[in-house]
């Protein structure tokens, strides 16, 4: 029987975001999504996240949901079994990205969350046919978390420690994911990532942003299904 996969969402997002992938894995694996929320530190996320899920277990983590999951790695990493990276980046925020930070919680404290939402998504649009449908359920994965989950994930980013040090100590496989027209965290900062792992593959995912769950679901699914199957956790 294989491990259990944990799955940590994006910033603003719900079990949605990973909707084809539970969907594929659901017949051979048993999947567990973390909720981000209840904490307003990468450091609290991280130890909640470790309260909920099997005392060994894979994971995976999105852009957000992947900081989480270097932390939980780096606090219990004698528990996960293998850990994949999709579209996220190993190092603490800028000061000048936590600054622009800034302004969009006061948005949100405001009461402009939608406002908000909608300029983050645009920032980070999708790419393929699908890109309205996209935009649309990330707005509305944001709505529904509200201001309040905004402010303490925004929080959590702009304190995120530097997890380079972790990603050299990780001795168990590794898996680094991307998509080629991610804007945020281009390519060569995931090669840089993979580089860092002992035991680690770089996949890039072609045509598609920093939401390969929904932009490429399929090849996304392929990918993870074979890391998950793979005894060295290596995709072929």
């Amino acid at each position: 029987m294989p491990d259990p996969l944990v799955l940590l969402p994006d910033m603003m997002c719900d079990a949605r975001l990973f909707g084809p992938q539970i969907a594929a894995l659901s017949a051979t694996h048993a999947l567990h999504l973390a909720p981000l929320t209840g904490g307003h530190s990468v450091e609290a996320l991280a130890a909640k996240v470790l309260t909920h899920v099997p005392e060994r277990f894979a994971l995976a983590g999105q852009g957000f949901g992947a900081m989480v999951a270097m932390e939980v790695l780096k606090r219990a990493g004698g528990r996960v079994s293998r850990i994949a990276l999709i579209d996220t980046t190993c190092h603490a925020e800028l000061p000048t990205t936590a600054a622009a930070r800034e302004e969009r919680i006061v948005a949100v404290q405001g009461g402009r969350l939608r406002e908000v939402l909608e300029a983050d998504v645009r920032r980070d649009a999708p790419t393929g046919p699908y890109r309205g449908e996209i935009l649309d359920l990330l707005q509305d994965m944001g709505m529904a978390l509200g201001d309040g989950v905004y402010i303490a994930q925004s929080r959590a980013m702009q304190r995120r420690p530097d997890q380079q040090s972790t990603l050299r100590r990780i001795k168990v496989p590794g898996l680094v994911v991307c998509g080629d027209e991610d804007n945020v965290y281009p390519e060569r900062r995931h090669a840089f990532m993979a580089d860092l792992m002992p035991n680690a593959r770089l996949e890039v995912i072609r045509q598609c942003g920093r939401r390969p769950s929904l932009e490429r679901p399929d090849r996304l699914t392929e990918i993870l299904s074979r890391w998950l199957s793979a005894p060295d956790g290596q995709v072929s």
